[in-house]
């Protein structure tokens, strides 16, 4: 396969005006520019831009793939809503970084094959499949963030003896965004299904509108209307989920405070915890596999046994009718002809077993082949199908 590298850049907050189309412009003159995206597809060369001040300045969200095997995903999310602490628990070596700029905090998913992309597929269509992923993350879910520490176990670079940062609820229900965001970076299913098995049931599920609407109707009108200043400046998607993420902070304060829920200590566990019942849990399935498979082919044998028998059956008792479609069969000369034949004193064999005639069928046989020592095509078949006594 020839070079293949696609880069793509989306704004989601606000749109690009004209004097930052510019500025990508002087970059590249081969990419497609609108004034909410950036992408291009390379053969050849190299793309100029630097992804990292191309994020800081202008997008959201970048995907990169190229297909040696090298995947990458940016997320820029405002840090007002979106601290840099919020994100440091989960960012360990290559696979998941977060750093912060004076307005937003960019985190940057990473992965690689050292054997190149066996599963390559072009970039195209990618992105916008993973751009929800930052919505969740304004509204405060933030299993990618652990998915991304997780990618870390994986690969090795997080310590064996490091605790795990907090495992979020719904890691068990992974949405189209979070499956497509394993599938980057590549892990392991049974790493994340061990995972998930701290995680608690549940996902955070979009509350009712009566319970929005009491909600906002509770907000200070200075803080209301500078949401709706905001949402004016076409920055529709943080706003609402800065909202959604205060409104289950509230909710959840409610709940501790009037003694609705219990604030209870999580059980971490270490990464290399998490890899040793990766191991024991990828060898379980292994042997529940071949145990299947055992019991499968003791089915199939058990059939093939069972018709093998009904076919006998409705052949018993026809023994001299067979030798004769045998003889007619042979004379044809033609080896689709030998094949019955071979067939049906295949028949004739195992109707003996049954019969206690074994050795009048292999007389006739040696004298079969006495008769038509000659056609060496029909000797072969013989000898194949172990009919040569």
């Amino acid at each position: 396969m020839s070079e293949y590298q696609y880069y793509e850049f989306q704004a989601v907050d606000r749109p690009l005006d004209q004097r930052a189309m510019a500025a990508l412009r002087a970059i590249t003159s081969r990419a497609r520019i609108t004034p909410t995206s950036l992408v291009n597809v390379y053969h050849f060369g190299d793309f100029k831009g630097d992804p990292d001040r191309l994020m800081d300045q202008y997008f959201d969200a970048h995907l990169y793939v190229a297909n040696w095997g090298t995947r990458r995903l940016m997320l820029r999310l405002p840090i007002r809503p979106f601290p840099l602490a919020s994100a440091k628990p989960y960012a360990a070596g290559h696979r998941l970084r977060a750093r912060a700029t004076k307005e937003h905090v960019v985190l940057d998913f990473h992965s690689d094959s050292e054997d190149g992309d066996e599963d390559f597929e072009e970039g195209e269509g990618l992105l916008a499949a993973l751009i929800p992923l930052r919505s969740d993350l304004l509204a405060g879910d933030l299993r990618c963030l652990y998915l991304g520490w997780l990618a870390g176990v994986q690969n090795g670079e997080v310590d064996h003896r490091r605790v795990e940062p907090p495992v979020p609820p719904g890691l068990r229900q992974p949405s189209a965004p979070l499956q497509g965001l394993i599938d980057l970076l590549r892990l392991d299913p049974d790493l994340v299904e061990v995972a998930a098995a701290a995680s608690e049931e549940g996902v955070l599920g979009g509350p009712a509108a009566e319970e929005l609407a009491a909600w906002v109707a509770g907000l200070p009108r200075a803080e209301t209307d500078r949401v709706l200043v905001r949402l004016m400046q076409g920055e529709g998607v943080s706003v609402g989920g800065e909202l959604l993420r205060h409104f289950r902070e509230d909710q959840a304060r409610r709940l501790v405070r009037t003694g609705r829920v219990q604030v209870a200590a999580e059980a971490r566990r270490t990464a290399g915890a998490l890899i040793g019942a990766w191991g024991r849990l990828a060898e379980e399935k292994r042997r529940r596999a071949a145990e299947q498979a055992a019991r499968e082919q003791a089915r199939l044998a058990r059939e093939k046994a069972a018709a093998r028998a009904r076919h006998l059956d409705s052949l018993s008792g026809r023994e001299d009718e067979l030798w004769g479609q045998i003889e007619a069969a042979i004379k044809t000369r033609q080896p689709k002809e030998y094949d019955r034949a071979v067939e049906l004193l295949k028949d004739l064999s195992d109707l003996a077993e049954r019969t206690a005639t074994v050795e009048g069928v292999a007389r006739r046989i040696r004298e079969l082949r006495a008769r038509h020592g000659s056609k060496p095509t029909l000797m072969q078949r013989l000898d194949r199908a172990g009919l040569s006594q």
